[in-house]
């Protein structure tokens, strides 16, 4: 009977396992997990003002398939190491919404220690910390969202194992140099005004609106942004001595997203915002003048055949062809023909 009960026990396990895996793909064995970094890298990050043990940020590019690590140097600024090349991720341009959708998640995210996962069947992994603060604010659901290797994803971005057993290193040795956390920044595309004008239609332009201003902020100061949700959206760098704990849901405290809006923060995002009217209004001219080639072709491709047609009639008639050249014509046999007169004498 103990036997008996132990065997289900173990099923038990096992089942539940598998149903908390997801993109996690727990298996025995972390040996791989602790392989040290290759010294080609530790020299790389040497020569670039960095260390293993410095503090790291990722960014991803969805429309590029390209993630980003940055290493933070002697000076505080973050400096780029690598760009990575990613195998596959799920879904389409756009946030993640509820669980089975197969969508890879978009936003600004927290890496910690207790994220990365040894075990996992996809060689590694680090989970994305979705949902977070801004997701629940929306009631968005998803576990287990993944970067991971084995080049394959549902709702995960996949990796080479040899790129994210670099990743992975790079994570673990950071965390081991006393850094208790890892931005992770996710993005749709490099938010710039070309790419956003090029998805003006989007319904998720106003949410890229929104992660644009951590993007933005990392850009001028190659530093990662503080970031947290009010009124539920994103805010960033907000003074803490002058705030308490921000509550997703309800109206931002006073100041709060526009207080450490910098200068030159202000003039980048209007200068961004003119050149995307002006790429907005260049790309509709385009499509504009498409619109009206394509119509003037059909429009003469019609005339040409209509012309064709009616020089084909006129010859057809000029020689017994013409529309009715093919109709076979029958006669009717009670039909006679018409007796001459006879001729008039003449005296």
């Amino acid at each position: 009977m103990i036997l008996l009960r132990r065997f289900f026990a173990l099923v038990l396990l096992l089942g539940l396992a598998g149903v908390l895996a997801g993109c996690a793909g727990i298996k025995p064995g972390s040996a791989k997990a602790n392989a040290p970094l290759k010294e080609a890298t530790v020299q790389s990050l040497k020569a670039m003002g960095s260390s293993p043990a410095e503090a790291m940020i990722v960014r991803i590019f969805k429309e590029s398939s390209e993630l980003e690590v940055w290493k933070r140097g002697a000076d505080g600024t973050y400096k780029l190491f690598k760009i990575y090349p990613i195998c596959a991720w799920a879904g389409e341009l756009g946030p993640k919404f509820k669980e089975g959708d197969r969508q890879s998640p978009e936003g600004f995210y927290t890496v910690t220690p207790g994220l990365l996962n040894p075990n996992s069947s996809y060689y590694l992994s680090f989970n994305t910390g979705f949902p977070n603060k801004y997701d629940r604010a929306y009631g968005r659901t998803g576990t287990n969202l993944m970067v991971h290797g084995d080049c394959s994803s549902a709702g995960c971005y996949s990796m080479t194992d040899e790129s994210i057993a670099e990743i992975y290193a790079l994570l673990r040795e950071s965390f081991a140099g006393g850094n208790p956390s890892a931005q992770l920044q996710i993005f749709p595309f490099r938010m710039t005004p070309q790419n956003l004008a090029k998805h003006a239609s989007s319904p998720h332009l106003a949410f890229w609106k929104d992660i644009k201003e951590g993007y933005d902020r990392f850009e001028l100061t190659k530093t990662p942004p503080a970031w947290d949700v009010c009124n539920k959206e994103y805010v960033f760098d907000v003074p803490r001595n002058s705030v308490g704990v921000l509550d997703a849901v309800a109206a931002c405290p006073a100041g709060v997203g526009t207080a450490t809006m910098t200068a030159a923060l202000q003039q980048k995002q209007a200068a961004d915002e003119a050149a995307m009217a002006t790429e907005v209004a260049a790309l509709a001219a385009k499509d504009a003048k498409a619109v009206a080639e394509a119509e003037k072709l059909a429009a003469e491709q019609a005339a040409l055949k209509a012309r064709g047609e009616a020089i084909g009639s006129f010859v057809g008639g000029l020689f017994g062809g013409g529309k009715d050249a093919d109709v076979q014509k029958v006669i009717d046999p009670s039909l006679k023909a018409p007796v001459p007169a006879p001729r008039i004498k003449r005296v």
